[in-house]
């Protein structure tokens, strides 16, 4: 009986302690979660002030760099008017001296990639480099550059010997006959020379390609010879082609008839005789003169019936046996 007693009294007081069991393990779970969630609240507090004051200190020197980048702008903007203003008074001082206005391109290139590199580095400066530095860097800048830009130190050499020896002018018609390139010279600057086909195509040309290749200037002398070849058939009335075309030559108001004008047998060919002319024309004038004069020497060929062969085989058959063999060997 005791014993019973006591059993229940123990299991009473196991079932009552469960309860408090339950609710400290829970109490527990709050108090580890609250005491996280502090800690990170007020590591993420630590870190917003660290930016904050980072910020903070910070705040002056943007504003300095701001106030620097603004004024470097301001800087390149008017320094590029500034350079604009000295490029015209040098073009205009050049232009009343009479220079050549190759010479005044290449030397405007010149002066506009010296200033424009002159600007920079006074902006660099005001920066905060140091003037040395940009002295030991312009130097290693020079070696690296002249030993990358081989190509472009020979087209500016070139270009200065375009300028000193005058092989061409701007305005003249040049033919590079290795390179298969020709046209009017439109622009001579630092590094290439433009041309204008006849076609109106723009051809850059490097400087180096034009010194170290013969060119022909056609429009070097102010008179240009135009020299004509025409081939008449062997029937026809030879003094009478080379009168037809004296005639044509005296009248024509291009052919400069103070100079020598020539109408010649230039040689005897295998269909055709020859003729040869040679007068002198204003160097304008010598497409269109060479144009007008070939159609109108074969419209008047025609005319008056001298005919201009073109190449052919003529077979002459002798007797009627001779004539089987031949077309037998034909077929």
């Amino acid at each position: 009986m005791i014993i019973k007693a006591a059993t229940l009294m123990f299991s009473g007081a196991v079932l009552a302690n469960v309860p408090d069991a339950a609710d400290e393990s829970v109490n527990d779970m709050i108090d580890t979660a609250a005491s996280a969630t502090a800690d990170a609240a007020q590591d993420a507090a630590q870190d917003v002030n660290r930016l904050l004051q980072f910020l903070e200190d910070s705040i002056p020197a943007l504003i300095s760099f701001g106030i620097k980048v603004v004024l470097a702008l301001i800087v390149f903007f008017i320094g590029g008017k500034v350079i604009t203003w000295l490029r015209k008074i040098v073009r205009r001082s050049l232009e009343r001296a009479v220079v050549d206005a190759g010479a005044v391109q290449f030397i405007d290139s010149v002066l506009k990639f010296g200033l424009y590199a002159l600007l920079i580095i006074m902006i660099a400066m005001n920066f905060g480099v140091e003037s040395s530095s940009v002295a030991a860097l312009l130097a290693s800048a020079g070696v690296a550059i002249g030993l990358a830009v081989q190509g472009s130190l020979s087209n500016f050499a070139g270009g200065v010997l375009i300028l000193v020896l005058k092989p061409f002018e701007v305005g003249d018609y040049i033919i590079v006959t290795q390179e298969g390139i020709e046209g009017t010279v439109k622009e001579i600057q630092v590094f290439y020379t433009k041309l204008a086909t006849v076609d109106n195509q723009r051809v850059v040309v490097p400087n180096s390609i034009l010194t170290e290749n013969s060119l022909t200037n056609v429009t070097a002398r102010p008179e240009r010879q135009l020299d004509l070849k025409i081939g008449i058939s062997y029937d026809s009335d030879l003094k009478k082609a080379k009168e037809i075309i004296e005639g044509m030559l005296a009248v024509d108001s291009t052919i400069k008839q103070d100079e020598d004008v020539r109408v010649f047998v230039d040689s005897l060919g295998e269909s055709a005789v020859v003729i040869g002319l040679r007068a002198w024309v204003a160097t304008e004038d010598y497409w269109s003169t060479r144009w007008r004069l070939l159609e109108q020497i074969k419209v008047t060929f025609d005319e008056e019936g001298i005919e201009i062969p073109y190449n052919q085989l003529t077979v002459h058959l002798k007797g009627e046996g001779e004539g089987r063999k031949n077309e037998e060997a034909m077929r």
